[in-house]
């Protein structure tokens, strides 16, 4: 079974802090499943995704 996460990357955020964000939640074992732009070229949302049961 999986279960899923989605992060949202605020306009006051700087990329390395969303950056830094991301790495941490794959530590933990989370993998991007899934990125939504703002047609700029910047990632709004990203949904992530892992096994439940590890």
């Amino acid at each position: 079974m999986k279960e899923y996460k989605i992060i949202k990357k605020n306009f006051w955020k700087k990329d390395d802090v969303f950056e830094n964000a991301l790495n941490q939640l794959a530590r933990e074992g989370w993998e991007v499943k899934s990125a939504v732009g703002d047609n700029h070229g910047n990632f709004s949302k990203v949904i992530l995704e892992r096994d439940k049961n590890r």
